[in-house]
């Protein structure tokens, strides 16, 4: 069976499932592979729940006339997206960087999609499953798609490019992450920015943040570019207005009052309004879908209990979102100010490094109380408190009663799970 005609059969039950505990009826069932599994052994159990047809590559799972065989599943998910994209005529936006990536795709599509008919990537799906399974969820009545794309190594986002194809592209950042597979910072220069490779090679447009030095130098005298700017005269003017502890700024005289904190959620802000001003989105409903976001999964949400603030920024980290994320909580009004710090992964052989420079930052900075948490910072020198892990602080913090009317910071990285302080707290 060709990739056409899997096409038909999906345009006829438009679901894809990859999870025979998550089957919906009349979906498809690809029988994906893992380190630690093998999808095949589940091709009948998803037709028994409901799965319409199972795609499977092992001739032995092929026992039934709604099995189809092909010769790799995720290479016909992969393949069959990338036919579906360029099946309807929805542009495609692709959207990566270090950090603020999913924040960013979900402000703009809250913009976009107060005028236009869009889908965007569900939650973090950013990865080379992550991203067919985005596309495949295009109808024919879709105009916009917008994908966020993630890479850990080089040519990922090379690759997710090749698949998802986009007319428009934006980074949001480069900064300290992922480097055990990037390498280095620089890595991760070069690595992100496959995504303005691939648009200028093919000639799309170019969403930037020319206040950031690095998309400045790489899209030189590129023409079909699009940025925003606190301060250069030939992009669009964006002014910051404060951050304490909510987002705000001004365009063209209008104030807009975000619901994120921290002046690094500001760049995330002007790359909504530069998006919807570019698909002539009115001024008012840019203001009107911006004001209305509200982060969720432990993004940067802050959490009012019986007169403590917490802001819970748990979902990830690294040193370049640590670093901000401090310098904004230091720069808040209100005391006292403790903050609960979880490692940071994927760091390689920069691991001690990174964690000893936050160590330091931290203990330069007017916070009250800091209590660190996991191996890696348990091995740095400083006089902060220190844990092994959550189980040990969690035993600390049962004989230990702090101070109301605190203003709490909750950051690390996802594997640390750190929300789950909001019990103890």
């Amino acid at each position: 069976m060709n990739i056409e005609q899997l096409h038909q059969i999906f345009l006829q039950f438009p679901l894809v499932c990859t999870d025979t505990r998550k089957i919906k009826i009349n979906c498809l069932f690809f029988a994906l592979k893992g380190d630690n599994f093998n999808g095949n052994e589940y091709a009948d159990e998803a037709l028994k729940k409901g799965a319409s047809y199972s795609i499977v590559d092992e001739e032995k799972y092929a026992t039934s006339d709604k099995t189809i065989l092909v010769k790799d599943v995720l290479q016909t998910l992969q393949k069959l997206a990338t036919f579906h994209r360029n099946f309807y005529s929805a542009k495609v936006i692709g959207l990566t960087g270090s950090n603020g990536k999913t924040t960013t795709k979900e402000l703009v599509n809250a913009v976009l999609s107060s005028k236009y008919k869009t889908i965007a990537t569900i939650g973090n799906l950013n990865n080379h499953i992550g991203v067919p399974l985005t596309l495949l969820t295009i109808k024919e009545d879709t105009e916009i798609a917008i994908v966020e794309m993630g890479a850990n190594h080089q040519k990922e986002i090379e690759f997710l490019c090749s698949l998802a194809q986009p007319d428009y592209g934006y980074i949001t950042n480069f900064g300290k992450a992922h480097l055990e597979g990037f390498g280095s910072v620089e890595g991760v220069i070069e690595g992100k920015s496959e995504l303005y490779d691939y648009l200028l090679a093919n000639q799309k447009s170019i969403f930037l943040n020319a206040d950031d030095p690095i998309q400045h130098k790489k899209l030189g005298h590129y023409i079909k570019k699009y940025g925003f700017t606190t301060a250069k005269k030939e992009y669009f003017k964006i002014k910051f207005l404060i951050s304490d502890p909510y987002v705000s700024l001004s365009v063209e005289d209008i104030e807009i009052n975000s619901k994120l904190i921290g002046n690094y959620n500001f760049t995330n802000c002007c790359a909504a309004v530069l998006m919807g001003k570019y698909f002539n989105v009115e001024l008012n409903d840019i203001k009107t879908a911006i004001e209305s976001y509200i982060p969720q999964n432990n993004r940067s949400q802050i959490i009012e209990s019986n007169g403590t603030r917490i802001i819970l920024d748990a979902y990830n980290a690294n040193p370049t979102s640590m670093k901000v994320a401090l310098e904004n909580f230091n720069s808040l009004s209100g005391e006292p100010k403790i903050a609960f710090l979880g490692d940071m992964f994927e760091l390689g052989a920069t691991s001690n490094e990174e964690h000893q420079n936050i160590a330091d930052l931290t203990s330069s900075l007017d916070i009250s109380e800091v209590f660190l948490v996991g191996d890696n910072f348990y091995r740095t020198k400083t006089p902060l408190k220190k844990f092994k892990n959550y189980e040990a602080l969690a035993l600390y913090l049962a004989d230990v009663e702090l101070p109301s009317n605190s203003t709490i910071l909750i950051k690390g990285s996802r594997g640390m799970a750190l929300e789950r302080l909001l019990e103890l707290l």
